[in-house]
């Protein structure tokens, strides 16, 4: 099972044109796509036109949908922020950290354009997906 992280969610319904992009479009035929309530709310709260918005929660209702965050994920990432503090690595984002807990627990791969899920790949071993 394939998540696929917000930063990449953002620029697919912005129209980059990117590697990831093209990445997301060939999994979204190929392979299950796993999106979470953490990633859906981010996603989604970004959209300021309705129509824009409507077409977005259309396409991510489609796809395979879990809880990302309960009291095992939030204790662990809790645990793997203060590992990657100890090794040198402060995350931006508390989320993004929540998100590959979520994905290490559940042997799930990441798609994402985010470098701070390349420091947790290195010192957490999250699988990711190459694009």
């Amino acid at each position: 099972m394939i998540v696929v992280d917000t930063s990449v969610w953002v620029d697919y319904f912005n129209g980059v044109s990117a590697a990831h992009v093209e990445t997301l479009d060939r999994l979204l035929v190929e392979e299950r796509i796993l999106i979470g309530d953490i990633i859906l709310t981010e996603v989604l709260q970004g959209f300021r036109n309705d129509a824009a918005f409507r077409k977005a929660r259309t396409l991510l209702d489609a796809l395979e949908y879990s809880s990302m965050l309960g009291k095992e994920i939030a204790l662990q990432s809790a645990m793997n922020y203060r590992k990657l503090r100890k090794a040198g690595v402060t995350v931006r984002k508390t989320i993004d950290v929540m998100i590959a807990t979520f994905c290490i627990v559940n042997r799930h791969r990441l798609l994402h354009a985010d470098r701070d899920f390349d420091f947790i790949e290195k010192h957490l071993g999250l699988k990711v997906v190459r694009s």
